[in-house]
């Protein structure tokens, strides 16, 4: 059987037991015959938490022993609450589904803010007890009323420094600017931090791209599609794009840029300058199995610097609590993107919008890049 064939047979298997036709015990037993011992906790593979515990959906890869290492594993210690990863992705979809079905087994999600405030809005998510969740642990504007920020991350230009070393890009009308900096370029396929660089190429202020103006963006695209060499759809795939010389610059995610520096040797570099920073975080998925107040309880548990450091030391997530930028050594701020030089030149997506205009937006860009 192939991976998506599994992860279907696995997803029946959920749902029959959240209906009680079959054990949380035959689960197991059922889920291991399909994909052997290994069958919990991998990703794209159901998590069912027994009483007690917690299950906190990410989207997989070392995402799962990322978030064990900094906040399950800590969690745990401290109450002896069980925190099950499950990497099966946390898509607005997804969550919808969960809450539909009457009987959701997730209880935390690590969610784009914008997915679960439209969610909380539909009475899906429970909203951020700021009694337990310490605003003032948050970064000024980063929390939301369903949604609390347990990390950021960016949208930045990556280049070929063996092409542009001695005239490195500056910003992102350098990044549109193929006359005097040649050769091919990608950017993400889902649109989120592209429509923000093409009006900066555009020639638009930072502080002027809010409400973004999606008709000179797609225009922007059509005029400049010619030159993207491919539009990624995952971070390996971006990575690939630049070590393999496929393209001299590249809109990529700053965790990719920094492994990109390493894995070239310094070859390939990348700026914050223009840089789209995004906020990951924490929401709770109403009636939660787990319970509310056990959820809003880790929420608060995975704000503590050192807790926050961890993260960054595995994934290079900059940390959503302003107090850890003091913990991250000299030699390694520059790689993350909420140090204040960094956070100082780049834009921060806004959630506002998005939450009122993604869908929309998508479907047309995804009509000019399959176009």
């Amino acid at each position: 059987m192939d991976g998506n064939f599994q992860k279907d047979c696995l997803d029946i298997l959920a749902t029959k037991t959240r209906k009680g036709d079959i054990s949380r015990r035959s689960f197991t037993t059922l889920a291991t015959a399909l994909l052997g011992t290994t069958a919990l906790g991998l990703q794209g593979t159901p998590v069912l938490a027994d009483s007690g515990e917690l299950v906190f959906v990410n989207w997989g890869g070392d995402a799962i022993t990322a978030f064990d290492t900094a906040f399950g594993q800590p969690f745990q210690e401290d109450g002896g609450v069980v925190v099950k990863q499950d990497g099966s992705g946390p898509t607005e979809g997804a969550i919808q589904a969960q809450i539909e079905s009457g009987n959701p087994t997730w209880d935390i999600v690590d969610a784009d803010p914008f997915s679960a405030q439209a969610l909380g809005r539909k009475g899906m998510m429970e909203p951020i007890d700021y009694h337990v969740v310490d605003r003032g642990k948050m970064r000024e504007g980063f929390g939301w009323d369903y949604a609390a920020s347990s990390y950021f991350y960016s949208y930045v230009i990556a280049y070929d420094a063996t092409k542009f070393g001695d005239n490195p890009p500056t910003g992102m009308a350098d990044f549109f600017d193929v006359e005097n900096f040649p050769g091919k370029r990608a950017m993400y396929k889902w649109g989120v931090g592209v429509w923000e660089a093409l009006l900066m190429g555009d020639g638009v202020a930072q502080g002027d791209l809010y409400p973004l103006d999606i008709a000179r963006a797609h225009d922007k695209l059509r005029a400049f599609k010619d030159n993207v060499v491919a539009f990624w759809g995952g971070g390996a795939e971006s990575q690939t794009l630049m070590l393999e010389g496929e393209a001299s610059m590249a809109l990529v995610w700053s965790t990719r840029a920094k492994l990109l520096e390493e894995d070239s040797e310094g070859d390939i570099k990348f700026i914050w300058v223009d840089g789209l920073l995004a906020p990951g975080s924490m929401a709770v998925l109403k009636g939660n199995p787990g319970g509310a107040e056990t959820a809003m309880n880790f929420i608060a548990s995975a704000q503590d610097p050192a807790r926050q450091i961890a993260l960054f030391d595995i994934l290079s997530n900059g940390p959503a609590n302003p107090a850890a930028d003091a913990l991250i050594p000299e030699d390694r701020k520059r790689f993350n993107p909420v140090d204040p030089a960094n956070f100082s030149v780049q834009v921060p997506l806004q959630m506002e919008w998005y939450e009122a205009n993604y869908g929309a937006a998508l479907d047309e860009y995804l009509g000019i890049v399959s176009a």
